[in-house]
């Protein structure tokens, strides 16, 4: 069965999506999301699982890599991009800057699954010294890249993780959000890892995190995606918290029921490959929150897809969408 619709929310005009791809549903009518979901992006996916740089960037075609940081994150998640991709960079002076980015996305992720996701004190001191060789290339990679396109916003979101990762102080780490949010005042992703960095566990104070991502709401038109940014820092508090009802209030679920409603609810709002992130993010933080108006219609919407991220903060995080599901 196709993945179902592609532009207007569920109260607006309803487009079926012609590079959707047919999904494989699990019992219960769940499924996890791949390649965004669109046949365009499982071409790209597989020109990269290749190493054919012409494919790659035929496939690229559709799709604006100096913005788009979903493409740029599927991309990067490509095991074995790092052996092919500086050789592109070095031999195709017309395109060395998508594949530099390209190369400082993948080394940061890299990077990332060498120190693995354990605490710091259980890294190894071989696995330390990986990790930043791999995030030294990417920040090499990713500013060469900005400096030759100085328009994009994709690389100074992807130095946000590596400058976080090498521990570069909030200095430089400002410098490199502001310069994000210059070229796109309302780019969620920027907002999104600044809200993982004023994490207590990172740089932050409690409540720092919840504070900027209000501000950042409250400056989005209605339909916008930068929405999200207000669940993922209910998330994060959530994560933060030794209290796993912390979110259960009744303030929180209205805060949270009016952000879903101005953003991603909202008949403004654009569907584009991967859009199921986004109400995937509402899913989880509405669901912590005890919330049951627009939780259902949030899931409704969904019609079954999954993403780890953010279930992934979760033991077993597709079982726990699938139980939020049910319970909506």
């Amino acid at each position: 069965m196709f993945g179902r619709l592609f532009g207007g929310s569920g109260k607006g005009a309803a487009v079926l999506d012609p590079h959707a791809m047919p999904v494989r549903r699990r019992g219960g009518g769940t499924y996890e999301l791949s390649a965004l979901g669109d046949l365009r992006v499982a071409a790209l996916l597989g020109a990269a699982e290749e190493g054919d740089w012409d494919a790659v960037k035929a496939a690229l075609v559709p799709f604006d890599l100096g913005r788009n940081h979903q493409i740029l994150s599927e991309l990067s998640d490509v095991a074995g991009v790092q052996d092919w991709i500086g050789r592109a960079a070095e031999e195709d002076a017309e395109h060395r800057a998508t594949a530099l980015l390209i190369s400082g996305a993948r080394h940061v992720i890299w990077g990332w699954e060498a120190r693995t996701g354990d605490r710091a004190v259980n890294v190894s001191r071989e696995q330390w010294q990986v990790f930043y060789e791999r995030l030294r290339v990417a920040e090499e990679h990713l500013l060469e890249a900005a400096e030759l396109r100085p328009e994009w916003v994709t690389p100074w979101r992807r130095l946000l993780t590596s400058g976080r990762g090498m521990s570069l102080g909030p200095d430089v780490n400002k410098v490199r959000r502001d310069a994000a949010l210059r070229r796109d005042p309302l780019d969620l992703e920027t907002h999104m890892e600044w809200v993982s960095y004023l994490q207590p566990r990172w740089s932050g104070e409690p409540g720092q995190a919840l504070a900027f991502a209000r501000k950042a709401f409250h400056s989005a038109p209605e339909g916008h995606r930068l929405g999200c940014v207000l669940a993922m820092a209910h998330i994060e508090d959530w994560v933060e918290s030794d209290d796993k009802g912390c979110l259960d209030a009744g303030h929180i679920q209205t805060e949270l029921r009016e952000a879903a409603e101005h953003s991603i609810l909202n008949p403004a709002y654009q569907r584009f490959p991967g859009w199921q992130q986004d109400f995937n993010v509402f899913a989880m933080a509405l669901s912590l929150a005890g919330e049951d108006v627009v939780a259902p219609r949030v899931f409704h919407e969904l019609d079954g897809a999954y993403t780890p991220r953010p279930w992934d903060y979760m033991a077993q995080p597709e079982q726990r969408y699938t139980h939020y599901r049910r319970r909506a």
